[in-house]
């Protein structure tokens, strides 16, 4: 096989039929981003440990900077711009926006595509939980305690129940976790 050569791929990018040819060693980041136009998806460190490139791949959190275009033939990819229904924002969206989730944005998009996934996962039951599971998602503004609440806001998770330990009164300490 010629390592030039491209290979055509299928894939159903936010509800969307879409095919393309590409080469072997094109992430899937780069597929969306340069060959899709869906720049929402954004490129951080390119190394797997920012988690700007989260998309969800089936249904399930991946960070688009660390896997081939070749390797997802016929797969389902949601991207930030496919969370809203049409004008309609997508929960986590309007929590964003009515929580300040955000300061500088960049790292936004990867945000809430984590924080959707998250969400399918059924794995978080508390503030703690959701801090957890969103690890892999820095923000260097230090948006954290917005971002914790507009999550445990749509997964309806109360701050001051048992186990949380972000609600008002108590301290917050920032790191390279939701902390």
């Amino acid at each position: 096989m010629d390592p030039h050569e491209a290979t055509p791929i299928r894939l159903r990018i936010n509800g969307e039929e879409r095919r393309f040819s590409v080469e072997s060693w094109v992430t899937l980041l780069d597929l969306l981003r340069e060959r899709a136009g869906l720049t929402g998806t954004k490129k951080g460190c390119d190394h797997g440990q920012c988690g700007a490139c989260t998309v969800l791949l089936d249904g399930r959190r991946i960070n688009a900077c660390l896997t081939l275009a070749v390797m997802h033939d016929g797969q389902d990819v949601t991207t930030v711009e496919g969370l809203a229904d049409g004008e309609a924002l997508h929960p986590l969206q309007q929590a964003f926006i009515d929580c300040d989730a955000f300061q500088c944005g960049y790292c936004t998009p990867g945000q809430l595509c984590s924080a959707a996934g998250l969400i399918a996962e059924a794995q978080a039951h508390t503030v703690d939980d959701v801090r957890e599971l969103m690890s892999g998602n820095l923000c260097r503004c230090g948006a954290y305690p917005q971002i914790t609440r507009a999550v445990a806001q749509v997964m309806g998770i109360d701050d001051a129940q048992p186990g949380a330990s972000s609600g008002p009164g108590k301290p917050f300490t920032t790191g390279p976790v939701l902390a």
